[in-house]
């Protein structure tokens, strides 16, 4: 009896081991990377003054002492573990009628924009790679 227990409590753990290492192979995330490119375009007299990215895996980029009213980032290669990316950037414009837009481009597409509007100016968007 102590023999068929033991065997099957082997059995039991092994089972167990190839249905979660099996398991795991579903949830890896895409392969390859992206071609990221972040802009902020503020309206007529607006200057932007700092942005800033940050990826699903951790890397942060912070850009200051910006001036002119567009600002576009090089192209960025993001991996494929990386799941969100997010972008903001900060700006004062001249009166209440003031807009500026970041927006968020993934392989020459734009996927996803934020809008703010007013003197002070913060606008922040983030995609969510499927």
């Amino acid at each position: 009896m102590k023999r068929f227990t033991k065997i099957l409590s082997l059995s039991l753990v092994l089972g167990l081991t190839l249905l979660f290492s099996c398991s795991k192979d579903k949830d890896k995330g895409p392969s390859g990377s992206h071609k990221v490119v972040f802009k902020a375009v503020g309206s007529t007299g607006v200057a932007i003054s700092v942005a800033v990215y940050v990826d699903g895996s951790g890397k942060t980029e912070s850009f200051t002492s910006l001036t002119g009213q567009t600002w576009t980032s090089t192209e960025y290669t993001i991996p494929a573990s990386a799941r969100v990316v997010s972008f903001g950037a900060n700006a004062t414009g001249p009166n209440a009628n003031s807009t500026l837009v970041t927006e968020i481009w993934v392989d020459g597409v734009k996927k996803a924009d934020g809008k703010a509007t007013g003197t002070i100016l913060s606008p922040n968007a983030s995609y969510t790679f499927e």
